[in-house]
């Protein structure tokens, strides 16, 4: 039998978390912001099954017409967060395990000299706010909590890199962090990981306070291979 006499069973389209855009700025480079953020909100790895996106849902949510959703989605293709299927229609393109395993050691790499910098560049102020990220859960535990705790673990992250005040790592580690938060907001509830979490974060905010390169360097680097070595044990569904 041949394809095209097959029965073709599409998944439903996945629902993206949009807003209007604003037709002040370009809407091709707007639409591309908010699907992209929209990606990166979404829980692309809650199962095996493929992710559909509907162009024109697409398009009346963010109240605009097709050719600037289309540029935007061509960009994202561009990326890999896209990929077109003939007669089929367009998916968010998830990673395979050996992919995302790949994507947290360059992750490890680069926030590790993300924290190095820190200590050289960042004001006592702002790695001091560091603390204050983690105020709800002084009297708990992160698991209590653990959506909660999952918001902050992933802020934490992104706090770093930004206080490395390097625009170079920044850029280069955006398309990276789409799908390692995605990893990291799923295994966070996993084997005790986030009571774990929490006190590697509050070694590196240690070191980051005695402006310790080499040291903050070591912590923030093996934090995140740990995160590898966990998923490359436990998450077979990426496969």
């Amino acid at each position: 039998m041949s394809d095209d006499t097959q029965t073709d069973v599409r998944p439903a389209p996945l629902t993206l978390a949009l807003v209007p855009i604003n037709a002040s700025a370009s809407l091709r480079d707007q639409a591309y912001a908010k699907l992209k953020q929209a990606i990166a909100d979404a829980d692309i790895y809650h199962s095996r099954e493929e992710i559909r996106i509907d162009e024109k849902e697409l398009t009346e949510a963010l109240g605009v017409s097709r050719t600037p959703v289309r540029e935007a989605m061509t960009l994202l293709e561009q990326e890999g967060f896209l990929r077109t299927v003939p007669r089929r229609g367009i998916y968010i393109q998830r990673k395979t395990k050996k992919e995302i395993v790949d994507m947290i050691c360059m992750w490890a790499a680069l926030e590790s000299m993300a924290a190095r910098l820190a200590t050289l560049r960042a004001s006592d102020e702002d790695i001091a706010a560091l603390r204050h990220m983690f105020d709800n859960f002084r009297d708990t535990t992160p698991a209590e909590h653990i959506e909660e705790y999952s918001e902050a673990n992933i802020a934490f992250h992104q706090s770093i890199v930004q206080l490395s005040q390097s625009q170079i790592l920044l850029d280069t580690m955006k398309n990276l962090f789409v799908h390692v938060r995605a990893i990291r907001k799923m295994t966070i509830a996993q084997s005790g990981r986030a009571s774990r979490s929490i006190v590697d974060h509050m070694r590196i905010i240690e070191a980051l306070e005695k402006r310790d390169t080499e040291l903050v360097e070591r912590l923030v680097r093996q934090h995140s291979l740990d995160l590898a070595a966990f998923v490359e044990a436990n998450c077979d569904f990426l496969d």
